[in-house]
């Protein structure tokens, strides 16, 4: 039997429930993974609620839940020969990373780097696909001075990272407790809320891009700042302030090979992931009260084994 997370109406975190069945099988092209992490990401409670969220990503109840997760190969489907029983891997299922075991496209996953420990590697795939795309997309140099709003949660703390190998300049809203951390990867932290432009002027002489992991406030700095909408990038809050021509790039945008050159920056230690907490599969439902609660540092893991 194995364990899987389900929700049959929409709700908070108390509608999900575990739940044991019999493991699924694969089919013709697919593999199936024994997982051993499962990442937590904002837009699993925002789809939890039901509405826009649920409808975009056709959601019908009962359903599953999560996307991220990492594992190792049990059952390969027919046809399949690029994979072996035993292999690593890591990737996304929308609705069905939270279980012990999920099949998969064989298409759809990639190898773990040897040196990359499952939670890492199970709290990668949207975060990791949005941070890339979004860095991208401000085509950031040593020129630019980029203000980066949740700095030190899922998607930011990647996304600072890859914007400091640019050459740019990286100022990272976050809460006090987190300034050090930033600091120690090279970011100019500041505190979010009221009076956030003229905190990021007491800083740094002038901003040219914006990432928006956060929402609205850090879209109105940045007019404030006089960063012209062409270089604001949100994920957060699409369509605020859409007259001042504001991009939306996230992770769709995401390029085929993002995630492994991601995986292997990770496994090197070259980019940092932290893992703020793990719970154990039963616990799913306070594991994202505590996402909600916000301050997360990096992740949010559900560990399985």
């Amino acid at each position: 039997m194995a364990r899987y997370v389900r929700f049959s109406e929409f709700g908070g975190p108390e509608v999900l429930r575990v739940i044991t069945g019999d493991p699924p099988a694969p089919g013709r092209g697919q593999v199936r993974v024994r997982v051993h992490a499962a990442g937590l990401n904002p837009v699993d409670w925002k789809i939890l609620r039901g509405g826009p969220a649920a409808g975009a990503h056709g959601v019908e109840l009962p359903s599953g839940n999560g996307n991220d997760f990492s594992g190792v190969i049990d059952e390969l489907g027919v046809g399949v020969t690029s994979w072996a029983v035993g292999d690593a891997v890591l990737g996304g299922r929308r609705m069905f990373a939270q279980a012990d075991r999920l099949v998969v496209d064989a298409s759809a996953i990639i190898r773990k780097p040897d040196a990359l420990g499952f939670l890492a590697a199970g709290a990668l795939d949207i975060g990791g696909r949005a941070a890339a795309a979004s860095v991208r997309s401000l085509g950031l140099t040593r020129e630019d001075t980029v203000l980066v709003s949740a700095a030190a949660g899922g998607v930011g703390v990647l996304a600072v990272q890859l914007a400091l190998r640019t050459g740019a300049t990286v100022v990272g809203t976050a809460s006090p407790a987190n300034h050090d951390f930033l600091r120690s990867l090279g970011v100019i932290p500041v505190a979010y809320g009221a009076g956030l432009a003229e905190r990021v002027r007491a800083l740094v002489p002038r901003v040219t891009a914006v990432l928006d992991y956060n929402g609205p406030a850090t879209i109105d700095a940045a007019l404030e700042l006089g960063v012209p909408g062409a270089r604001i990038n949100t994920i957060a809050a699409r369509g605020h302030r859409a007259d001042a021509g504001i991009t939306g790039v996230g992770g769709q945008a995401a390029r085929p090979g993002d995630l492994a050159a991601l995986a292997n920056r990770v496994a090197s230690g070259d980019v940092v992931l932290p893992i703020d907490r793990v719970f154990p599969l039963e616990e799913v439902a306070e594991a994202y009260r505590y996402l909600m609660r916000g301050h997360v540092r990096g992740k949010v893991v559900l560990g399985l084994v």
